[in-house]
């Protein structure tokens, strides 16, 4: 069984303007010591799936739809009760910037034992054994001096690597990293990621990492989601999505990413701007900046189609490509539309 199991997610945000539809019919399972990558331009979803699973969305917001299973307990409609006793202890989240999540007028160590008596049943010693214990783990130097210092005595780098120690403290089977890296320059950048990974092993966790530069999932990640409009596009192993991406948004991306190859090249972006979750098309999200894009994908959504056993993508291209050379039947394309 599946560490985490998410089915048939909807996530809406109900505005004056309307409900935006932010997760639209998300699904996937997150096995034990696996890294899933989230990634997609802002506004495509990630984030708001893992507060869904987290239960932390802004006053607006509201599950629809859908399950979501940790180690086989349903959490939709589970209560604030129940909740309390999943975040922290089971499912941990490092968000993107670390200045604006730690409170800046109590010391580090203050917020790390905070967190460690809220989530566990350490006195106040043993919480601050813990603190000091995590802080060296995550190889910040001095941990006692450090725990009497305040957030801005410290570097970007270091702040990260604090909220890494703090989401990390109670031993969670789960960390969400929502683009835990992009604040930091490309140096530090490397060595928080080198940390997850080696951190990842160490401990046994699974990771959700979410972010838009295909770079860090490269490194770290054994799957990978590729969310546009709410919706999973495209979904497989890292090498599958890497070497073998078949959808046109995906492809799009690839495209995007400076290399040895491209270096003196231009780069290629995708044109236009993401779609008004407000107003969605009939068809493909995608379409309105697809250089591909065909006549049905402006009025019929594709359905996922399985590529192979560890690769899966919604994408009329990969129809085309099937019924051009015998794999899928003309007369069953039409049927199924």
């Amino acid at each position: 069984m599946a560490l985490l199991e998410v089915r048939d997610l909807h996530t809406s945000f109900f505005t004056d303007a309307g409900e935006v539809k932010a997760v639209n019919g998300v699904s996937f399972n997150l096995d034990r010591n696996k890294v899933l990558g989230i990634v997609g331009e802002s506004g495509s979803g990630k984030s708001v799936t893992a507060y869904s699973i987290m239960q932390i969305l802004a006053s607006t917001g509201k599950i629809v739809s859908g399950s979501i299973k940790l180690d086989g307990q349903e959490l939709v409609g589970a209560g604030e009760k129940v909740m309390k006793t999943v975040r922290g202890n089971k499912v941990s989240i490092i968000f993107q910037d670390p200045m604006t999540s730690l409170n800046p007028t109590y010391t580090i160590g203050h917020q790390l034992m905070e967190a460690i008596v809220l989530h566990t049943d350490r006195d106040k010693k043993q919480a601050y054994d813990r603190a000091v214990e995590m802080l060296r783990l995550v190889n910040i130097n001095e941990p006692e001096k450090r725990m009497k210092q305040y957030p801005f005595e410290f570097s970007g780098g270091m702040r990260q690597r604090i909220m890494i120690a703090m989401a990390l403290a109670c031993e969670p089977d789960i960390l969400i990293a929502d683009e835990p890296t992009t604040a930091l320059d490309v140096t530090i950048q490397a060595q928080i990621l080198e940390l997850m990974k080696s951190l990842q092993k160490e401990l046994g966790m699974a990771i959700i990492m979410i972010t838009h530069d295909l770079g860090v999932v490269a490194q770290l990640c054994d799957e990978v989601i590729v969310m546009y409009a709410g919706s999973i596009c495209e979904q497989g192993t890292a090498d599958e999505i890497f070497y073998n991406p078949c959808h046109e948004y995906t492809k799009g991306l690839m495209r995007s990413i400076p290399t040895a190859d491209t270096a003196g090249t231009k780069l290629q972006p995708i044109s236009g701007t993401p779609i008004d979750l407000l107003n969605m098309p009939a068809g493909c999200p995608f379409a309105p900046r697809c250089d591909a894009a065909m006549k049905i994908c402006l009025s019929q959504r594709c359905q996922r189609m399985e590529i192979n056993d560890d690769h899966a993508a919604a994408c009329w291209m990969n129809v085309k490509k099937g019924v051009e050379d015998g794999t899928i039947i003309a007369e069953e394309v039409t049927s199924n539309a």
